[in-house]
C-alpha cells in the first residue's frame, strides 16, 4: 500500500477542499489554456453569470488581455487590480461570493516551452488558478524548506512569470504541528503570497473569537471513490492511515479551512494583499493572521455600536500595514451603509509623520499631510474622502501637536452628515494626555468620529496615573503579544550585552578628571566630551566590525542611541575624523561619513555612517539617509530621539544604548533590532547605560497589564548466531518498547512520535525498530521456522522509516542553530586579533508576556493531567508552588525572570511529557482515563515484575467485561459489595488464570480496590 505525501496529505487535502464546497476537476477531463492555466469554459460561463450585461466576445477579449497583463514585471499588480476592480467586467463577484465557481484539481502543469512544474493542488475561482497547495509527508528530512527553495527558483524564472503573477495565495505543509521558536519555519502548515525571490512563510493560528463560519459538507462514498480512482489510489481506501488523515483537524486541513472557506477566501482576495515599494523594489505582502483578526475585530466592534477601542499588537507586528489594510476594508464597510469614510493617522512627532507618510505612499495610498492648524480646520470642512484625481484610496497623516485650540470645529457642516471620520492613533501609550489641549481638541473636532488606538506597549494605566487609558480610548479590540510574535517568527528575541567593568571604570575615571578640571558640570556635558566619547566610539566601531566579521555579513547594521544630541554630534565628528567624509550620492546624500582609506588591513573594516537629528539637514536629506540605511549603503546611525519608534530596518541587528530610556519608550527602542533578517535568531543590545532597573520597571508594568487583561495565573497551581529463544525474547522486548504506540495505524504512530522531543527516547525507539529489521534478516538467513510470524516485520520497517525521519527532524533543528555557531567559532579562531574590551556576559532580555505565557501553559498542562495521584505530578505541582511562594511576582525583576524561567520551562516540559505518556497509555485503553490510572498504579509496584503488555491484556479484558456488565445492569454500582466480588472474580480470572501473573491475596485485593475505586468515584461525580 502506498504511504507517501499523495496518500497521506494530498488526497485528504483535496477531500477537505471538497467539504468546503470546491468541485473536483478530474485529471482526465481538463480543458485549459497552457499559457495561463485558466479554464476558458468555466471562466466564460462564470463571468457571463456575474456580468449578465456582457457578451461572450467581450469576456473572451478580457481573457486575452489577462494573458498580456500576466507578462508584466509587476508581481501581478495589474492583474490584481483587475481582479478586485469594482468597475468594468468583474472577474469575481465579491458582493455575492457564492455566485462564483469554485474548483480544485491536482497536478496541473505550469508549462512554458521545455520548463514546467506541477503544484500538488490547484484552487480555482471562476476557472482562474488563484492559489495552490504544496504538501510533503510528515517527518520529511527538510520540512517545507525544500519546497520554498523550489518555488523561489521557479518564480525567479521568467518563463514562469505568468504563473507567479496569477497566483495570489500559496500553502506549504508537511502536515505537522508548528515547532514554535524556530527562526526558520521547518515543520507545519504555512501560507504565502507570490514573490520573485525570498518567499516569506506565515503561520496561521485561529482566533476563537472569530471562527470560521462555514460548515463542512458531508462527502458521499461515490465522491471519495472518484478522487481515489482519478489518482490511482483506491488501494488506500480501507487503510486506517487514510481514515486518520481525513480528519478535518489535521494541520493541513485546518489551514485549508482557515484560508479557503468561502468568507475567508473572499476576505483574503479582496483585502489581504498590498503591493509595497521597498528599497529592493516592488514586493507583494499578505496580511498576517493577527492583522486579519484585528481587522475583523474592528468591524465586529463597530457593528456593536462601539466607536473607540485599542489594538494591542506587539512591536514589529506591522501596525502601519494594519492601518493600510483597514483603509481598504473600512471603506467598503461604510460604503455598504452609504457612508463615506475619511481616514486620519495621528502621530505625535514630526519624524513619525514623515515616516508613516512614506510607508503609506509605498503601499499605494494617496497621502495628505497636515502642516498647520489652518490646514486641519480646512480639512475637516471638506466633504468627500478623496482629494486626488487618480481615485486612489487616501489617508491624512497629522501630527497631534497641530491640534491647538484653534483646531476645534464647533459644528460640522450639514453636507458632512454622511461622512464618517476614522482617527487611528499611532503609539497610543504616550503623549495623549486628555488634560492638555491637543487630544481634547482632536476628540472635540468630531465627537462622532471612530477612534482606534494602536499600541505595542500598553503601559498607560501605570505610566500616566492621572488618567485611565481605557476610559480615554476604550477597551481592547484585539491583542497580539510579544511572545506569540516570536513564536510566529515575526520578531526575534533580544540579547543584552553588558560592557565589562574595566571599560566602565575607564569612563568613570574620565568623568572624575573632567569634574576636577571644570568643576561641577552636567553629566550630559561629560558624556559629550571628546575624551569620554572617544572611548565609546572606539568600542562601538570595533564591536560592529567584529560583529560583521564574525557572521561574515557586511549587510549587518548598527544604531547608536546617544545620551544627547550634543553627544551624537561629537560621536559623528569622531567618525569623520577617523574615516573622512565621502558622498554616497553626490546629489542626495552629502552628510555620510565613509573611510577615505580603509581602517586597518581588511576591506571588511570599512564603515559608513550618518547622523540623524531633528536639527541636522532638512527633512528630504534625512529621508534619503534613512532610505540609504535601509538599502545597506550606510552601516551605522547616530541618533538621539529620532528613529526610536516605528523605524523598521531589518538589517539593524546591533543597538548601542548610551542612555537610559524609560517605560514604553524603552520597549519601543529595544525592538528596533527585533525584525527577522536572513537566518539570525537574535537582535543585540549593547548596554552602556545599564538599563537593568529601567527594564525591570517596564517589565513589571507590562506584567501588571497582562494580569489585568489575561487574569491571574498565580491562583492555579551480536546478532548472527542468536538462538530462537533469544529472538523470541528480543521480539518481546521490542513489543514492550512499542507498547505505548499505535503500530497498526501508521498515521497515528507518526502523530505520536511528532510529539516526542526527547532524542534519548526517540533513539531507543529507533534502536528497537532497527533491531526488528536485523532480526528479520537473521530469521531468513537461519531458516527459523515459525519465527517470521511473530511480528509484522514489513510494518515495523515502515515505522522505522517514520521514526528515523523524526530523529532526522530533531537533528535538523539542532543543526540550524549549531551550523552557524560552528562557522562563527571557526571565523573567530582564524582571527589574529586581540580585543581591547571584552563583554562581562550576555543575557536574553525576557519580556513579561513570555513569563505569563509559560505560567499559563504550565498551569494548563497540570490541569489537563488525568492522574493527579501520580507521584511525578505531585512533585511538579509542589515545585511550582515553591516558585510562587519564593517570588513576589508583581515585583519581579529581570534577574528573577532569568532565574525562574528555566525552572518554569522545566516544569512545563516535564508536565507536557507526563501528559504525553498518559495519553499513550490512555489510547491503549480506548481513552478510558480510569484504566490508564489503574495501569500506572499497578506498574509502579515493581515487586510484581509484570510486563506492561501483560498488564494491558489483563486490564483490557477486565474493562470489557465490566463495561458489558454495566451496559446490561447499570445499577450494579449501587451494590458496592456485590460489585467488589464481581471484580475480584474478573481479576483472578484475567491476571492469575489467563496471564499466569503470580499474585498473592493482598496484591489481588489491591488491584481489585484500584478498579472498584475508579468506578465508584465516577458514580459519585455523576
Amino acid at each position: 500500500m502506498k504511504f507517501n505525501e499523495n496518500s497521506r496529505v494530498k488526497i485528504p487535502a483535496i477531500l477537505q477542499l471538497m467539504r468546503l464546497g470546491y468541485e473536483y476537476i478530474p485529471q482526465t477531463d481538463r480543458h485549459y489554456r497552457e499559457n495561463t492555466n485558466i479554464f476558458p469554459e468555466i471562466f466564460v460561463n462564470s463571468l457571463y453569470r456575474i456580468n449578465p450585461e456582457a457578451n461572450k466576445e467581450e469576456i473572451l477579449r478580457v481573457l486575452d488581455e489577462i494573458a498580456l497583463e500576466l507578462d508584466y514585471e509587476d508581481l501581478g499588480q495589474k492583474f490584481y487590480e483587475r481582479l478586485t476592480s469594482k468597475s468594468g467586467i468583474k472577474l469575481i463577484d465579491f458582493q455575492n461570493f457564492e455566485n462564483n465557481s469554485f474548483h480544485v484539481t491536482t497536478e496541473l502543469t505550469c508549462k512554458n516551452g521545455d520548463e514546467e512544474f506541477r503544484p500538488d493542488i490547484t484552487v480555482l475561482i471562476n476557472g482562474m488558478p488563484l492559489a495552490f497547495v504544496e504538501v510533503k509527508k510528515p517527518h520529511n528530512k527538510e520540512g517545507v524548506l525544500a519546497e520554498r527553495s523550489r518555488i523561489n527558483s521557479r518564480f525567479k524564472n521568467k518563463r514562469f512569470r505568468r504563473f507567479a503573477n496569477i497566483t495570489q495565495l500559496m500553502v506549504f505543509s508537511n502536515n505537522m504541528e508548528y515547532e514554535d521558536g524556530i527562526v526558520e519555519p521547518v515543520f507545519g502548515a504555512f501560507y504565502a503570497t507570490s514573490a520573485y525571490s525570498d518567499l516569506h512563510f506565515n503561520y496561521f493560528r485561529e482566533d476563537e473569537d472569530y471562527p470560521v463560519q462555514q460548515k463542512l459538507l458531508v462527502l458521499t462514498e461515490q465522491q471519495e471513490n472518484a478522487i481515489l480512482k482519478d489518482n490511482n489510489l483506491l488501494v488506500i481506501k480501507q487503510s486506517p492511515e487514510f481514515n486518520t488523515n481525513k480528519n478535518p483537524n489535521s494541520p493541513t486541513n485546518r489551514i485549508l479551512t482557515s484560508l479557503f472557506s468561502r468568507e475567508r477566501f473572499a476576505f483574503i482576495l479582496r483585502y489581504a494583499f498590498a503591493y509595497v515599494e521597498e528599497e529592493t523594489g516592488l514586493q507583494k505582502h499578505i496580511m498576517r493572521y493577527p492583522q486579519i483578526f484585528a481587522t475583523k475585530a474592528i468591524a465586529a466592534k463597530l457593528d456593536e455600536g462601539k466607536r473607540k477601542g485599542i489594538i494591542w499588537h506587539t512591536q514589529g507586528s506591522g501596525k502601519t500595514a494594519l492601518t493600510y489594510y483597514n483603509v481598504k476594508h473600512l471603506t467598503d464597510y461604510y460604503q455598504k451603509q452609504n457612508i463615506i469614510p475619511k481616514f486620519y493617522f495621528i502621530v505625535d512627532r514630526l519624524d513619525l509623520l514623515i515616516q508613516s507618510a512614506t510607508e503609506f505612499t509605498n503601499r499605494g495610498l494617496k497621502v495628505k499631510t497636515i502642516q498647520s492648524r489652518q490646514e486641519f480646520v480646512q480639512e475637516l470642512q471638506v466633504a468627500g474622502a478623496i482629494h486626488n484625481d487618480s481615485g486612489q484610496a487616501e489617508i491624512t497623516v497629522v501630527n497631534i501637536q497641530k491640534f491647538s485650540e484653534d483646531s476645534t470645529v464647533g459644528k460640522l457642516p450639514d453636507y458632512d452628515i454622511h461622512t464618517q471620520r476614522v482617527y487611528i492613533m499611532d503609539e497610543a501609550h504616550r503623549s495623549y494626555n486628555p488634560k492638555g489641549n491637543y487630544l481634547a481638541n482632536l476628540i472635540n473636532s468630531d465627537k462622532n468620529a471612530v477612534m482606534i488606538a494602536l499600541t505595542g506597549t500598553p503601559l498607560l494605566r501605570e505610566v500616566a496615573k492621572e488618567y485611565d487609558s481605557k476610559l480615554l480610548f476604550g477597551n481592547y479590540f484585539h491583542k497580539y503579544y510579544y511572545n506569540r510574535s516570536i513564536a510566529d517568527g515575526y520578531t526575534l528575541r533580544l540579547i543584552r550585552e553588558e560592557i565589562q567593568g574595566s571599560f566602565k571604570l575607564e569612563m568613570k575615571e574620565i568623568m572624575e578628571q573632567l569634574k576636577i578640571k571644570q568643576g561641577d558640570i552636567k553629566a550630559s556635558d561629560v558624556y559629550a566630551d571628546s575624551r569620554f566619547a572617544e572611548g565609546l566610539f572606539n568600542y562601538i566601531t570595533k564591536d560592529l566590525i567584529e560583529f560583521r566579521n564574525r557572521y561574515q555579513d557586511e549587510t549587518l547594521g548598527g544604531m547608536v542611541v546617544c545620551d544627547t544630541s550634543k553627544q551624537a554630534k561629537m560621536l559623528f565628528k569622531l567618525f569623520e575624523d577617523r574615516y573622512g567624509i565621502q558622498e554616497v550620492d553626490a546629489e542626495k546624500l552629502p552628510m555620510v561619513a565613509e573611510p577615505a582609506i580603509p581602517y586597518g588591513k581588511r576591506k571588511k573594516e570599512k564603515l559608513t555612517a550618518a547622523l540623524i537629528l531633528h536639527d541636522e539637514n532638512d527633512k528630504s536629506i534625512r529621508k534619503e539617509l534613512i532610505k540609504a540605511y535601509k538599502a545597506g549603503k550606510i552601516d551605522l546611525l547616530f541618533v538621539y530621539n529620532m528613529l526610536l519608534t516605528g523605524f523598521d530596518a531589518k538589517r539593524l541587528k546591533k543597538l548601542y544604548l548610551a542612555r537610559v530610556i524609560q517605560d514604553h519608550n524603552l520597549l519601543q527602542t529595544l525592538t528596533r533590532v527585533n525584525r527577522p533578517y536572513k537566518h539570525y535568531q537574535y537582535g543585540y543590545v549593547v548596554d552602556f547605560a545599564d538599563i537593568s532597573r529601567a527594564f525591570d520597571r517596564t517589565n513589571q508594568l507590562y506584567f501588571q497589564e497582562l494580569q489585568n487583561e489575561l487574569g491571574d495565573d498565580l491562583e492555579f497551581y551480536n546478532y548472527l548466531f542468536k538462538s530462537e529463544q533469544e529472538i523470541r525474547d528480543e521480539l518481546a522486548e521490542i513489543a514492550e518498547t512499542l507498547f505505548y504506540y499505535d503500530t497498526e495505524n501508521k498515521e497515528r504512530f507518526s502523530q505520536q512520535i511528532a510529539e516526542l522531543t526527547d532524542k534519548k527516547q526517540l533513539m531507543q525507539l529507533v534502536k528497537a525498530l532497527r533491531n526488528a529489521k536485523e532480526l528479520k534478516n537473521i530469521i531468513a538467513v537461519n531458516g527459523y521456522e515459525g519465527l517470521g510470524e511473530l511480528a509484522d516485520f514489513d510494518n515495523l520497517n515502515r515505522l522505522l522509516i517514520e521514526a528515523q525521519h523524526r530523529l532526522d527532524n530533531l537533528n535538523l533543528l539542532e543543526s540550524i542553530g549549531n551550523e552557524e555557531s560552528s562557522q562563527n567559532l571557526l571565523n573567530a579562531a582564524l582571527e589574529d586579533i586581540v580585543f581591547e574590551f571584552i563583554k562581562v556576559g550576555e543575557e536574553e532580555l525576557k519580556l513579561a508576556d513570555e513569563y505569563k505565557d509559560i505560567l499559563r501553559k504550565t498551569r494548563e498542562a497540570l490541569q489537563n493531567n488525568i492522574d493527579h495521584h501520580d507521584p511525578k505530578f505531585i512533585t511538579l505541582r509542589e515545585e511550582l508552588e515553591r516558585i510562587f511562594k519564593k517570588k513576589n511576582l508583581s515585583e519581579i525583576t529581570q534577574e528573577d525572570l532569568l532565574e525562574s524561567m528555566p525552572l518554569l520551562k522545566k516544569i512545563y516540559e516535564q508536565a507536557k511529557e507526563l501528559n504525553r505518556m498518559n495519553g499513550l497509555i490512555n489510547e491503549r485503553y480506548q481513552n478510558d482515563d480510569k484504566f490508564a490510572r489503574i495501569h500506572k498504579r499497578i506498574a509502579e509496584r515493581k515487586e510484581l515484575n509484570i510486563k506492561e503488555s501483560q498488564l494491558h491484556r489483563a486490564l483490557m479484558q477486565v474493562k470489557l467485561e465490566v463495561d458489558d456488565k454495566l451496559e446490561s445492569q447499570i445499577d450494579i454500582l449501587q451494590n458496592e459489595a456485590f460489585f467488589n466480588r464481581f471484580l475480584m472474580q474478573l481479576v483472578i480470572q484475567e491476571f492469575r488464570t489467563k496471564e499466569q501473573i503470580p499474585l498473592d491475596f493482598a496484591t489481588t485485593e489491591t488491584i481489585n480496590q484500584l478498579i472498584a475505586r475508579e468506578y465508584l468515584q465516577l458514580l459519585s461525580r455523576a
